[in-house]
């Protein structure tokens, strides 16, 4: 059924309708005279009810009620003048304030979040998204590894909107949630409510993209809910662990969408970053650490702020319940297992360029270093090559090993390499040799 209506339709019949009264699965719409009724009745009765399915997922039958107006009192101001300010006392209905995401964390906000050098961008961006979500920036794609705080930027989003522009309907969900819904909804046959529900969005957020790799059905329905979101200009957000291009068994229709409107990454913080994070997590904490210690967590701790923060909590744990001053000594005890974790994370990385250095007779500081010779960058993308293949690293964090290199140098390498295998068997070959070394080196370790 061909649901659309001309401007010239809409102004001479529908602008003449108005609501009356709704009852259950009942909706009674009031018209000022009987020929209204039935002309409208006749030509648009089916077109409303099919167009109040599809938006509430529910049938909804219409029925037209003749109501007249009363006549407003005469006067002998002009004509035009009458219609405006009839115009201007009618008074106009305040935005309804729209319920708050259940899913949004409230402790998520911007006034919460340490803004370092490695995420000023994307923090920027964020805070101009919740300003005038819909205007610019969209969509938007926050990447980055681990505990980076790609979820706290993205809620910070949702928590301002919903403060702020109360009227805006804003939902957030994890892409796991979605398809879980989704398969839920297709189960019980529902799938028009579930479309409803994320197609009335004015702001729709969605955590963790990478999930939905492999899950061709729920694709095809991310895929419609963007596109028509996107031509309503409705805001969309999303996060995801490693840049778009690097998912794998993802349609390339939804990864052009992905990217369609603006990328920004997370780095791992710097230790001023990790130093001021942790120094904000005290805030208010019923334990004091000292300057010292936190320097130690801030240098030992070095992968992401989860790990800052999972670190500082041990400590003040351990502080509140054997009531004990934190010292150094304490500290250095407490999170060696933490901080042997971070070590034999980098480890895989460090042996990986160890084996490759040996194999090309170079140094490992060439490797991480800047040297652009031909004898240092083959060896260089062997070993990012290898590091992508082997471990489940990202490119953003194969690059910070390498020297703080960009994820694009990592891309590059990998497909360099993959370039070279296809066309050289010898090189191939020796690749092969070079992973199974690395393997080898990581388990003697």
């Amino acid at each position: 059924m061909n649901t659309s209506i001309s401007e010239q339709e809409s102004t001479t019949w529908l602008q003449r309708i108005s609501y009356a009264s709704s009852d259950d699965h009942k909706l009674i719409l009031a018209v000022p005279s009987l020929f209204i009724r039935d002309y409208v009745s006749s030509q648009y009765k089916d077109t409303i009810e099919t167009i109040l399915h599809e938006l509430t997922g529910e049938s909804v039958t219409v029925e037209f009620s003749v109501q007249k107006s009363e006549e407003p009192p005469k006067s002998h101001v002009p004509k035009q003048t009458q219609y405006h300010a009839t115009a201007a006392a009618i008074p106009h209905p305040k935005a309804q304030k729209r319920p708050k995401d259940p899913n949004i964390n409230t402790s998520y906000q911007f006034d919460s979040f340490v803004v370092g050098d490695n995420s000023a961008f994307a923090y920027n961006v964020s805070m101009a998204i919740a300003k005038n979500p819909g205007v610019s920036y969209n969509p938007c794609l926050i990447y980055g590894g681990v505990g980076l705080g790609k979820t706290h930027l993205i809620q910070s989003i949702g928590n301002y909107i919903q403060d702020h522009t109360p009227e805006l309907q804003v939902v957030y969900v994890t892409a796991e949630m979605f398809t879980n819904e989704f398969i839920q909804a297709i189960g019980e046959e529902k799938t028009p409510q579930f479309r409803h529900k994320y197609r009335k969005a004015d702001v729709l957020l969605i955590d963790d993209i990478h999930f939905l790799q492999r899950k061709t059905s729920t694709q095809e329905e991310m895929f419609h809910v963007f596109n028509n979101l996107f031509e309503a200009n409705k805001q969309l957000v999303f996060t995801c662990d490693r840049p778009i291009n690097e998912l794998q068994d993802i349609a390339d229709r939804l990864k052009n969408r992905f990217t369609r409107g603006i990328n920004v990454d997370l780095q791992p913080p710097d230790f001023e970053t990790r130093l001021a994070i942790l120094r904000r997590k005290c805030e208010g904490k019923p334990c004091h650490i000292s300057s010292e210690v936190l320097d130690y967590i801030g240098r030992s701790v070095n992968t992401n702020v989860r790990d800052l923060e999972a670190s500082l909590t041990k400590l003040i744990a351990y502080s509140n319940l054997l009531n004990k001053e934190i010292t150094i000594e304490i500290a250095r005890e407490q999170l060696k297992s933490t901080y042997s974790m971070s070590k034999d994370q980098s480890m895989s990385i460090d042996s990986i360029i160890r084996v490759v250095a040996d194999y090309f007779n170079i140094s490992p500081y060439d490797i991480r270093g800047k040297k652009r010779t031909k004898s240092v960058v083959l060896p260089r993308q062997i070993a990012m090559y290898i590091a992508r293949t082997i471990t489940d690293f990202s490119t953003t964090e194969i690059g910070y090993e390498f020297g703080g290199r960009d994820h694009t140098t990592v891309m590059h390498s990998v497909q360099r390499v993959e370039g070279m295998i296809q066309s050289d068997v010898a090189v191939s070959n020796s690749i092969q040799t070079l992973i199974r070394q690395a393997q080898s080196y990581k388990r003697e370790k």
